[in-house]
């Protein structure tokens, strides 16, 4: 069993967070996950109302051990974060914008709050905000994020928010990488993409399978897919994607694609109902090279740290002390002159 700050502060038995993916991280992937031992988050995604009172409820009533909610800080607001809380979440994941206005209302209500960070700007927001866990989110990730890779970012922020614990994201999708990430100073990994394959993900069934037939070279960042949804997200935040079709035609022509809304949004949202993933987008991490099929995500909490513990076991017999040499003693050379 592996013991961390994250743990500890939960009860869990797994240092495992569900990254809350918006429209895949539902309320039963987050039950599943929580019941399996590891800490499930709902992703609020942009917000919606009626969705968050369905997962909600959902994930309300199939778990008794602590679970929490995601939400894009840019796109949340006061009235959503009181549905949120009405639900008594154990925690609120804040991302992508400035968590001070919603820290009071998390605080007061008992939750304790995540901030996920991608860079030092964020860094220091989260810690003004008094974040309890700060999230290390590397641009291997898939979704949203910066663009700073997982290995150098994660010690830098362990080093930057001490004693804060840091959680790490981005890449990890089996228990190398969270064992890694446990020996980079982080307490725990936030896994997204691995989940996203899982059988109790929201995710179009289709959209699991292109993750799971996919290579790393496949994924790419890009502003195409949020252009062409609406979505008004800060620019700094690119998104990581599979490529397909779409992307290929419009990556690097954002412009035209502006231009052009007005008969693409229509194409694109006929694609996004149909499960046509030519041009509808699947959200995914570099780490899709490690995923070779759809499993049950309870399976995949239990593997993926039994691996981390067993590869954190090959680490600590690396790092034996040599030998003293036949001739020597700790009284000097011995034997004949």
């Amino acid at each position: 069993m592996i013991a961390t700050e994250l743990t500890e502060m939960f009860g869990l038995r797994h240092p495992i967070i569900l990254a809350p993916m918006g429209g895949v991280s539902g309320g039963h992937l987050a039950a599943t996950v929580s019941n399996a031992g590891g800490l499930g988050l709902v992703g609020g995604g942009y917000c919606d109302p009626a969705w968050l009172k369905v997962e909600l409820s959902r994930v309300n009533a199939a778990t008794r051990r602590p679970w929490g909610v995601g939400l894009i800080t840019w796109s949340a607001n006061q009235s959503v974060l009181e549905l949120v809380l009405s639900f008594r979440p154990h925690a609120v994941m804040l991302s992508f914008g400035d968590p001070r206005p919603f820290v009071s209302r998390i605080k007061s209500a008992g939750c304790k709050l995540i901030c996920q960070v991608q860079g030092l700007e964020e860094v220091r927001l989260a810690q003004e905000a008094e974040a309890d866990i700060i999230v290390a989110q590397g641009t291997e990730a898939g979704g949203h994020g910066g663009g700073r890779a997982t290995l150098p970012l994660v010690p830098a922020m362990v080093d930057a928010v001490a004693p804060i614990p840091v959680v790490a994201a981005g890449g990890i999708a089996d228990g190398r990488g969270l064992a890694a990430s446990l020996m980079l100073g982080a307490h725990g990994a936030l896994i997204g993409t691995r989940f996203y394959a899982s059988a109790e993900a929201l995710g179009h069934e289709l959209a699991k399978q292109k993750i799971v037939a996919a290579r790393s070279g496949e994924t790419t960042r890009t502003r195409v897919f949020d252009i062409v949804r609406g979505y008004p997200w800060p620019p700094i935040y690119s998104g990581r994607a599979l490529r397909n079709h779409f992307l290929e035609c419009w990556d690097g022509r954002e412009g035209d694609l502006t231009k052009a809304l007005i008969s693409e949004r229509a194409g694109y949202q006929a694609a996004a109902r149909d499960g046509d993933f030519n041009t509808a987008v699947v959200w995914a991490g570099e780490a899709v090279d490690l995923i070779t099929k759809v499993e049950s995500a309870a399976a995949l909490v239990a593997r993926i740290s039994a691996e981390a513990e067993a590869q954190l076991g090959v680490g600590a017999k690396l790092a034996r002390q040599p030998p003293l040499p036949a001739m020597l003693s700790d009284n000097g050379p011995t034997g004949p002159l």
